[in-house]
């Protein structure tokens, strides 16, 4: 804001803010990086003040902002959230180190990355407003989507070489158009925070794969020992305020927390850190949305986001202007992110209905199928146990199956034939992780009916994870909010490649568990032998030769069972069949009538 000084202005006079002020009254030639006069101004009120002083200069020599920080750094309003892709800001800032060493810090250099300044330039001040060295760093060349910096100094600061430092300039705009040609879209860089749970879990390892499958760059974590949570600012504003240093340096766009955040703990998190916020429940929902294919699962993803957002609508604030894109912005609510609460709950509603009618053609479908005898095996478990490779495994699919959190999202249904001849259909289902948002269940919920229908569950657990058992807890939670506690199933310990004779044999002495790895195949002939066990209680094979008198049998078979085989004999029709084994008495009386 023009004419304003901006910063930590607590507890200075406003004589002493009205003269630094008069800064933005001083142009510096076009011959000059800085003028001598203006760093010695700049040092006597850093010596007066005991903080560091900043100035924000244009190319065309106007101070565009004057800032005080405290005695470790300093902001800057007006141009901290400039972002260029294939030039320089256009403005250069030069600050002030109480300290007296004017060597420029990690903070300093990563904020000239980060906002592409034309330089960032620092100035050492003795407590008695001595001036000692000035530094100059200045963008060079791009390593990636990192660049390198050329600094010059130590500098004396009544003897700048102006001519040397503004030619550096040019020089990195040049570099910087030219590489932006050749360089690929970069990844936001995201940095992790979160707040240990005291049951040894990595949260944060798990939230940095999260990251990765949403196409963020993991730059840091920070992991916050356990304490009451900051209603303000989740973490305290103190380590907020640390968090924003590592995030200048490391050139951060984005904070993740893996906790869900309220609207007042984002807003108030993103003033001081000076990056958007995400929380966990956001990052999820993201990736929902960039892997949700089907009409169904599309509806799903938007019906939970604006159900996440509604309650966290502030008015005018940063929450309702995220349209520029970006990690935790996409999917196919996005567009509506800035419509009022009403327009909102019309959405949410239109979405419901629509979600009713999917619903009832997936219930049709279900109703046909359930009159079909075929046993459904429906695959459950942790995000990245192996769902997919074990379904293509077995039927020769080529469901996509990644080293990703949430490679499949919408429901895969395929027939296969056991070895021992059984026919069953095989659902894949959502992969299910820690903390999986309420209203994304509540959205999935017809889609996970499948599992409730089904008539085997596979829990397929990566068993080389170390922790594997806390990911078996959360499915089992998941399971029972389901209402899915009865069902039988075989606890599947995948992965099994990667481990020692004793893990395997630990996990074999179990009730109802295999080892397998579904990559190489090892364990699956010993695995469908377990599903054709467990299923025969609720399905049989029959042989029978129905005489030709006795045609009702037939028609009872087919419509409670399945018919595989059907030839004419002499003595009548020899049927082979699956069948509900609690329809095999019926078919028994009816044949010995």
């Amino acid at each position: 804001m023009a004419n304003k000084v901006n910063g930590n202005i607590t507890g200075i006079k406003n004589t002493t803010l009205a003269e630094l002020a008069s800064l933005y009254d001083v142009k510096v030639s076009g011959d000059e990086f800085v003028s001598f006069e203006i760093l010695s101004f700049m040092a006597q009120m850093t010596a007066a003040l005991n903080r560091e002083i900043l100035i924000c200069i244009s190319r065309d020599g106007r101070i565009i902002d004057v800032s005080i920080g405290d005695t470790g750094k300093a902001t800057f309003s007006n141009v901290r959230l400039v972002r260029n892709t294939d030039r320089l800001s256009g403005v250069r800032c030069v600050h002030t180190h109480p300290n007296g060493d004017g060597r420029l810090s990690g903070v300093d250099i990563g904020t000239l990355k980060s906002i592409k300044l034309d330089s960032m330039a620092a100035l050492g001040v003795k407590e008695n407003g001595e001036m000692t060295s000035f530094y100059a760093g200045f963008i060079d060349e791009r390593m990636g989507d990192n660049f390198s910096t050329v600094i010059h100094g130590p500098l004396r600061p009544y003897k700048l070489p102006h001519a040397t430092l503004l030619g550096e300039i040019t020089l990195a705009d040049n570099r910087l158009r030219t590489s932006a040609f050749d360089s690929e879209e970069t990844k936001e860089r995201a940095i992790l925070v979160g707040m240990e749970s005291g049951d040894g879990y990595d949260a944060l390892a798990e939230l940095a794969e999260l990251a990765k499958t949403a196409g963020a760059e993991v730059v840091h974590s920070h992991m916050q020992r356990k304490r009451t949570i900051d209603n303000a600012t989740y973490i305290g504003s103190g380590k907020a305020e640390e968090l924003s240093l590592k995030g200048s340096e490391l050139r951060a766009d984005l904070f993740i927390f893996d906790d869900e955040l309220s609207a007042i703990q984002i807003r108030n998190l993103e003033e001081i850190l000076g990056a958007r916020v995400i929380d966990r429940t956001q990052l999820i929902l993201d990736i929902f949305a960039q892997r949700a294919q089907s009409r169904e699962g599309k509806l799903q993803v938007e019906l939970a986001q604006l159900k996440y957002r509604l309650p966290r609508l502030l008015g005018q604030g940063v929450i309702l202007s995220r349209l520029g894109g970006g990690i935790g912005t996409r999917g196919p609510g996005e567009k509506k992110l800035e419509i009022d609460k009403r327009r909102i709950r019309r959405r949410i509603f239109e979405l419901e209905e629509e979600i009713k009618e999917v619903t009832k053609q997936r219930e049709l479908r279900r109703a046909t199928r359930d009159k079909n005898p075929t046993p459904v095996v429906a695959l459950v478990g942790y995000t990245n146990a192996g769902k997919s490779t074990l379904l293509n495994l077995l039927s020769n699919s080529d469901v996509t199956a990644a080293d990703m959190l949430f490679a499949t999202l919408d429901p895969v249904l395929r027939q296969v034939t056991l070895d021992g001849g059984t026919q069953i259909l095989l659902s894949d289902t959502v992969g299910f992780i820690n903390k999986l948002p309420h209203d994304l269940v509540n959205a999935f919920r017809s889609t996970l009916e499948e599992v409730k229908n089904a008539d085997l569950i596979l829990h397929v657990i990566d068993a080389s994870s170390d922790y594997f058992e806390t990911q078996i807890k959360v499915v089992e939670s998941v399971l029972a909010s389901l209402g899915v506690t009865e069902t039988k199933r075989i606890n599947v310990y995948n992965k099994a490649d990667l481990l020692s004779p004793d893990q395997k044999e630990e996990f074999i002495a179990q009730k109802n568990a295999v080892t397998i790895s579904a990559l190489s195949g090892k364990g699956i002939d010993k695995l469908t032998e377990a599903i054709e066990r467990e299923l025969s209680d609720l399905h049989t094979q029959i042989d029978v030769l129905v005489p030709y008198s006795k045609y009702e049998v037939i028609s009872l078979i087919r419509s409670e069972g399945k018919i595989t085989e059907e030839a004419h004999e002499e003595g009548g029709t020899r049927i082979k069949a699956l069948l509900p084994t609690e329809v095999l008495w019926k078919i028994e009386n009816m044949l010995n009538r």
